[in-house]
């Protein structure tokens, strides 16, 4: 019987010693698993040692080294990489004392000058891995070094010299490094090559991020052929920095306030923090990058998430001052779902996820952010309420789609699996596309329970409302977002309000506003048409909404059953029909009404009337200032209008 420990399978006939236990040396573990350096061997990861060079580059600027920096994809396909900086040291390293420090720092693995702070105080290069990653990864590698005058260069082909480091010449510039690499084709596909389009952003977004360094951008005409959106040469200097790109990205954009949000601060303990933000209606064209020490970080880290959580505080702070007390329910989404904008943070010994450097994980930068962006945030509101009351009602407005959002995940029209809850105030129809529905909005349960009964189920639906609705036109933001009757109305639609509607989410093809033919149900009417124009006012100009036309008679003359919709087409159907009896009773509302007669005169389409809700030809301001006059705050706006259109009624109906 076999134990816990002896194997089911058979034995493997060769042993496992000592000898079997490999140790890879120098540059071989790059060359074995390059993975593990450069994150795979796919496009990505070729242009990834590119960016290598180029923060190399950007370190001797940021520290004050390097004013200019060239980049240049070559006609045979290689990358130059220069900068005017102090030059790689080329001599004797006093460790290994037969070669140069050049020669360590390319064929030895964590070897560089980035581990202290004596050399550079903040860097993007910490591993002493990159240079000689990309020398492991290169068929061939040529360096040049320009050290107090004198030339030095040397080769390399795959991770291993070629050449010895000899002096070439005197040199005309004083300082500097030039690097020129050819991807090895054992390593990466041998239809690799370099997007000319990625590495002239990746120029461009360093230009950006230190508006003192000038970066040449050079790439030959031959791989420019399929792409003519990069020039072949250019000088890349931005003096406003992020700003500069921020404004040009956002150019010709509706952004929501009318200056964006943007620091530049240095701290005494040396860290450099920088960001530039702006808010737009537009989410197609939207972006948000972050970077530490000039390298990009895509899967953000803590920099990030201190920026969010300093704009969600600063932002609350400034509605509990405005006395908005739906501002306490924000969270960091709602301000940061429509940001466009870049942050820079410098700091010295930040730690990143991988080799790669796509996540920043270093939490005390995530305090230093939020302090620093936090303080300046709420001066920049304090200091223009104007702007801040729009930023804050836009932010708002996103906290209510993001609220609707959530309800709508669990109220999809019927599937046919499971059918999912719904307001209960709707009565759905059983077709699932929008194509020929229709929903009927009706004042109270009686109406609705009328309403049901004379539908047709497959393309009908039936919302109730319970009593008269809020007067959106006079209430606060607050009280709509808090309004249950409306919050249920849009959810039912599906398509969201204000900012957030969305036409393609709209659950009906029309939206017909059935109320009683009487006073108050013109009311109730007025109060909804007033909501959808300063709610969903594309709902109107796309021809969605209605106005059904119930009777307010019924005349019954022998076998003949006729209906008037007021007390005008009462008296032209009397004219008409003057001989004979005529029994004549008045419907008390749509409640009253018998579900066939309801169905005949109201909701049937083939007997039905129905009245279009449109948009003025004239502008919509003038169409909103009508709105604003009869149902906003201002009554001496409504007596104004009275006054100005008596002459033209008789009598009113009140």
């Amino acid at each position: 019987m076999s134990t816990l420990f002896e194997s089911q399978r058979p034995r493997h006939p060769k042993e496992y010693t000592a000898k079997d236990i490999e140790v890879l040396e120098g540059l071989e573990p790059v060359r074995r698993r390059p993975a593990m350096y450069i994150g795979g061997t796919d496009d990505r990861a070729l242009h990834h040692l590119v960016a290598e060079l180029l923060d190399n580059a950007m370190d001797e600027g940021v520290a004050g080294h390097a004013s200019t920096i060239e980049i240049a994809l070559l006609e045979d396909g290689g990358i130059n990489v220069v900068d005017n900086g102090r030059g790689i040291p080329v001599d004797k390293h006093p460790k290994h004392k037969k070669k140069s420090a050049l020669e360590v720092i390319l064929t030895t693995l964590h070897a560089g000058g980035k581990f202290s702070n004596k050399v550079y105080s903040t860097a993007g290069g910490l591993h002493g891995v990159g240079l000689s990653v990309v020398n492991a990864l290169s068929e061939k590698l040529v360096v040049e070094v320009v050290r107090e005058k004198v030339l030095w260069r040397q080769e390399y082909r795959k991770g291993t010299p070629t050449s010895p480091l000899r002096k070439v010449e005197s040199a005309k510039t004083k300082k500097g490094t030039s690097v020129t690499f050819y991807p090895d084709k054992m390593i990466f596909h041998d239809k690799a090559k370099f997007n000319p389009t990625l590495l002239y952003q990746m120029a461009n977004s360093k230009a950006y991020l230190c508006s003192g360094i000038e970066i040449r951008w050079k790439c030959h005409e031959k791989w420019l052929q399929k792409d003519k959106s990069v020039p072949p040469k250019q000088t890349l200097k931005f003096s406003g920095g992020i700003r500069d790109y921020l404004q040009l990205k956002t150019q010709g954009t509706k952004t929501v306030t009318p200056d964006g949000f943007s620091g530049d601060i240095q701290t005494k303990n040396g860290e450099k923090l920088e960001w530039a933000l702006s808010w737009i209606h537009d989410t197609n064209q939207l972006f948000f990058k972050s970077y530490c020490n000039t390298i990009p970080t895509p899967d953000g880290g803590s920099h990030e998430s201190g920026l969010k959580t300093a704009l969600l505080r600063g932002l609350k702070s400034y509605g509990e001052l405005a006395k908005v007390k739906r501002a306490a329910q924000l969270t960091a989404e709602d301000i940061f779902s429509h940001i466009c904008g870049v942050l820079s943070v410098f700091i010295s010994e930040p730690q990143f996820q991988g080799q790669t450097k796509e996540k920043l994980n270093t939490p005390e930068v995530s305090k230093l952010v939020e302090g620093i962006v936090k303080d300046h945030f709420e001066h920049w509101l304090t200091n223009d309420p104007q702007l801040a009351d729009k930023l804050l009602q836009f932010a708002l407005e996103n906290m209510e789609h993001r609220l609707l959002k959530r309800k709508q995940r669990e109220v999809k029209r019927q599937t046919a699996t499971r059918r999912l809850r719904l307001p209960g105030k709707l009565a759905d129809c059983a077709q699932t596309e929008a194509g020929g529905t229709e929903i009927f909005l009706v004042e109270g349960d009686s109406a609705g329970g009328s309403a049901k009964a004379a539908r047709e189920r497959k393309t009908q639906a039936v919302f109730a409302l319970r009593g008269k609705i809020l007067n959106v036109a006079s209430a606060t933001k607050e009280k709509l977002m808090a309004n249950k009757e409306l919050s249920d109305l849009t959810l039912a639609l599906g398509c969201g309000t204000g900012a957030q509607y969305s036409p393609q989410d709209l659950r009906y093809e029309r939206v017909v506003i059935m109320t009683d033919a009487d006073v108050d149900g013109a009311h109730i009417a007025a109060l909804l048409m007033t909501f959808f124009w300063r709610e969903m006012p594309q709902l109107i100009t796309d021809g969605h909404l209605f106005l059904a036309q119930p009777p307010l008679y019924r005349l019954t003359r022998g076998g003949n059953i006729e209906y008037a919709r007021d007390d005008n087409h009462l008296e032209e159907i009397q004219k008409r029909n003057a001989k004979g009896k005529t029994e004549i009773s008045r419907f008390k509302g749509l409640g009253e009404m018998p579900p066939k007669q309801l169905k005949i005169t109201t909701m049937a389409p083939e007997t039905r009337t129905l009245l279009q809700i449109v948009a003025s030809p004239r502008k919509k301001s003038i169409d909103s200032a009508t709105v604003e006059s009869l149902m906003g705050r201002k009554p001496e706006l409504r007596l104004s209008f009275l006054q100005e259109n008596a002459p033209i009624f008789d009598s009113l109906d009140i």
